[in-house]
């Protein structure tokens, strides 16, 4: 088929009787001496119109892998070898390289996990959505500003003029999130793909991007490949669902059917992972002198300068906390609620604009320096992105040992601590002369909590830790940092925007608003009596709560 016959029938619009995409016995090898020999092995599925088919599977099975095929961003390394992809009848891999650029953003378009990467740091979210127009279409910059304007009161962001001119570091992650959106749907394309689009997003964020992309399909009858871990979302939004574990596909059939009645031991295992809200299973904390206090903790910034009017944002207000020996205290609540924030300042990580902090009695809110250094040891962080916090020019020995270095120890003692503790996070000791990105997240995760625990800390302050892993890591790392609790008796202070997992790992719970806590108590009281509108608010939006999803264990 030629370019101009091509572009012909994209005009026309979806063909209702065809399929937008077809996949057939896929494989995409990968380069010699990878650990398998083909990303994906022989992946056959369809997407109709109007309908939302989700692929699923660990982290390595190959879900980016098909949709960065789809949309022609594949890795040079990779290559197809076998099978073929269609969209609107047009084959994929047969498309000159100008001809798949062109049906990029017209035809088919992609929102990606981390909007902060996908978008340009310096240009302005209008300007970036313009650039769009300018390619695809011959409208004047009056039209295209009068679009791009519709597109963001479609797609729910306040004040679209002020978006238009702001850049992506100015607006929240769920903003960010929805102008990617907004860039992907604004040329109506017949199909859309969504890796892992609402990942990093909290309950009530995500609850709205979900039914965004819901009604902005239904509206246009758009075709949707959604990549996910989360088996939430996979309930609210999923017609049909395809499983792919190392690149191979499991089992693939209708959403009811797969997530109720799943056929395979590996989907099974998948569903016996997903967290649940439950009741808590954990006994009561031992009554103990406090590791870490915080006293009326306040966090403001001040933005603007003369002659305009001088802005305070109050990220933080108020907030006090008291952390025991084999504790773990939740702070949860929506974007921009604070409890990073909060989190930040007890550690000493930021600066706390007011109040007090307490270290085993002692007072460390104004100390600096030396006398700041046993706090900085007995506190220790772990980030969400755990490949951003490890450098990736180190070795992941190095990377463990650093901060016991830092304060004192001798390196041969270091080493062998290093040794130790990859034991205990069930990893080989080998590993520690391997680099991060030889690593999969969840494995870079439990390298960060090794880190971590190299500097014999007292207190953990987990920040989002697993909110990026699939369900399987996930409950492997929360399952590993409740033994490390139990054996070293430390203190957890667990941020996390996922109502499920603080039920799982929490004793008490502290739910913030706008820098405020709202409410707080022991787990079952906030999350099964809640007292607040607001946290019956972040219940209710958790996706998929009502859904039946088979439990039942693999067998052997």
């Amino acid at each position: 088929m030629s370019d101009m016959q091509s572009e012909k029938r994209a005009a026309a619009g979806p063909d209702r009787t065809q399929a937008v995409l077809q996949v057939r016995d896929l494989c995409i090898a990968l380069p010699a001496g990878a650990d398998r020999g083909d990303a994906v092995s022989h992946i056959s599925f369809d997407v109709a119109p109007g309908e939302v088919v989700c692929l699923l599977g660990e982290s390595g099975s190959g879900k980016s892998v098909v949709a960065n095929a789809v949309m022609g961003l594949m890795p040079k390394e990779l290559k197809v070898r076998q099978g073929s992809m269609h969209l609107l009848g047009e084959s994929l891999l047969d498309a000159s390289a100008a001809r798949v650029n062109q049906l990029r953003g017209t035809s088919m378009a992609m929102v990606f996990q981390e909007p902060m990467t996908a978008l340009n740091p310096v240009m302005s979210c209008g300007d970036q959505i313009d650039e769009l127009l300018v390619r695809h279409t011959a409208h004047d910059r009056a039209a295209r500003r009068s679009m791009i304007l519709r597109i963001f009161e479609r797609v729910a962001l306040p004040e679209p003029d002020r978006i238009y001119a702001s850049y992506p570091h100015q607006l929240s992650g769920g903003q960010r999130q929805r102008i990617v959106i907004a860039i992907a749907l604004i040329l109506k394309p017949a199909l859309l793909i969504c890796d892992e689009p609402t990942t990093a997003l909290d309950v009530t964020t995500q609850a709205e991007i979900l039914k965004l992309i819901r009604e902005l399909q239904t509206e246009n009858g758009t075709a949707v490949l959604f990549i996910t871990h989360d088996f939430g979302v996979v309930a609210e939004i999923a017609d049909k669902v395809v499983v792919l574990q190392l690149g191979s596909m499991i089992e693939a059939g209708d959403k009811v059917q797969v997530l109720r009645h799943p056929r395979e031991a590996y989907t099974r295992m998948l569903l016996a992972a997903v967290p649940e809200l439950k009741r808590s299973a954990r006994g009561p904390v031992a009554q103990a002198y406090p590791l870490l206090e915080a006293h009326n903790i306040c966090k403001t910034y001040s933005s603007g300068s003369w002659p305009k009017k001088r802005r305070e944002v109050h990220a933080a207000r108020d907030i006090s906390l008291s952390l025991r020996p084999g504790e773990t205290i939740g702070i949860v609540g929506e974007s921009g609620s604070g409890k990073s924030t909060a989190a930040r300042c007890i550690a000493r990580l930021i600066e706390p604009s007011s109040g007090d902090i307490f270290s085993d009695g002692r007072s460390v809110a104004k100390a600096s320096g030396r006398a700041l250094s046993p706090f900085r040891r007995s506190v220790q962080v772990v980030f969400q992105d755990p490949y951003r916090s490890l450098n990736p020019r180190q070795t992941v020995g190095e990377s463990i040992i650093e901060g016991a270095l830092n304060f004192g120890m001798s390196r041969s003692d270091a080493w062998k601590r290093a040794e130790e503790l990859m034991h205990l996070v069930r990893m080989k000791p080998e590993a520690l002369k391997r680099y991060p990105n030889e690593f999969s997240g969840g494995q870079r995760q439990r390298i960060s909590i090794a880190r971590a625990l190299a500097c014999e800390p007292k207190v953990l302050i987990a920040d989002e830790a697993v909110s990026a892993l699939d369900v399987s890591v996930q409950a492997q790392i929360l399952t590993l940092l409740d033994e490390i609790q139990r054996r070293l008796s430390i203190g957890i202070l667990f941020i996390t925007h996922d109502l499920r997992v603080a039920s799982q790992i929490c004793d008490h719970v502290i739910v913030m608003q706008r820098g405020l806590i709202v409410e707080q108590g022991a787990v079952d009281d906030v999350f099964f009596a809640p007292r607040e509108e607001y946290t019956r608010k972040l219940l209710a939006a958790a996706p998929g709560r009502d859904f039946m999803f088979a439990r039942e264990q693999p067998a052997g």
